[in-house]
């Protein structure tokens, strides 16, 4: 079996099973008393866990974890294809391996030309490696399918996302779609709070073309922003009505430094 080994474990995430999981679910516990529902997606963020970990678990605990998550990541690193689908069978994780569905991931490539098979592109992502302990958490025989977007390029984002609405439209049980993103980076907690917000806003409202024109106009560092973008697209072709901000934090709650600040939010579209 060809597994993409874990590129920041101990980095972003604790290396350590025992150690994980245990920080895992006390970041679930960040919405105890909420009942999981089911979510047609959900965007969560992706910095190491201390930062972003308490947003990520308060998006978790609300959602029923479907035997498949498709899980949408920005790149970083500036390597491989536009848009990529990992061909790796399965993810490695401290928590063990997470299985690729082969099937819907070759669905995914036949309603979305534009995506390629390729490797590159996921080989040193953390943005889509860190959401693996919260769904094995969860869920543990849950499958994923990893594609990652790193083109500013919004026909490609409506093409992956009504893909992604038609591959849900198809299956009895859906995948729940999952977008990675931090929100604004390195500005002051005034600036960043006010730049989240204009992203959110169109979020909320549902908006693909809003969220990407706002991010370009109004220089919104929300690295994830064609992750999302391409979640709403889905969201419109499936005919969802609700996108709900649950949580919201950012570094400075951490560091205690809100003069340059990377925010954080969770939204659960349903």
């Amino acid at each position: 079996m060809s597994i993409r080994p874990p590129a920041v474990a101990g980095m972003f995430y604790e290396g350590r099973p025992e150690r994980l999981e245990k920080d895992v679910l006390s970041h679930l516990e960040e919405a105890r008393g909420e009942k999981p529902q089911p979510a047609f997606g959900a965007i969560v963020p992706h910095a190491g866990y201390v930062y972003s970990g308490p947003v990520a678990g308060a998006v978790y605990a609300r959602l029923m974890i479907p035997s498949c998550a498709i899980i949408l990541c920005p790149n970083h690193t500036g390597h491989g294809a536009p848009a990529a689908l990992e061909p790796s069978e399965a993810w490695r994780t401290p928590l063990g391996d997470v299985k690729v569905s082969q099937r819907l991931a070759r669905r995914l490539l036949d309603l979305a030309p534009s995506l390629e098979p390729d490797g590159a592109a996921h080989a040193r992502e953390h943005s889509l490696e860190v959401q693996l302990p919260f769904l094995q958490v969860r869920r543990r025989d849950v499958e994923i399918v990893p594609v990652c977007l790193g083109a500013h390029d919004l026909d490609l984002c409506r093409e992956v996302g009504e893909a992604l609405a038609a591959l849900s439209s198809e299956e009895r049980e859906p995948p729940l779609l999952l977008a990675s993103s931090d929100m604004n980076h390195y500005e002051p907690r005034s600036i960043g709070r006010r730049k989240d917000e204009l992203a959110l806003a169109r979020i909320e409202a549902l908006d693909p073309e809003g969220l990407f024109s706002t991010v370009l106009a109004e220089r919104i560092s929300m690295c994830g922003f064609l992750p999302a973008t391409a979640l709403l697209f889905a969201a419109r072709k499936a005919g969802v009505t609700r996108a709900r901000v649950v949580a919201r934090r950012d570094s400075g709650d951490e560091t205690g430094d809100v003069s340059s600040v990377v925010g954080y939010a969770g939204v659960i579209l349903s």
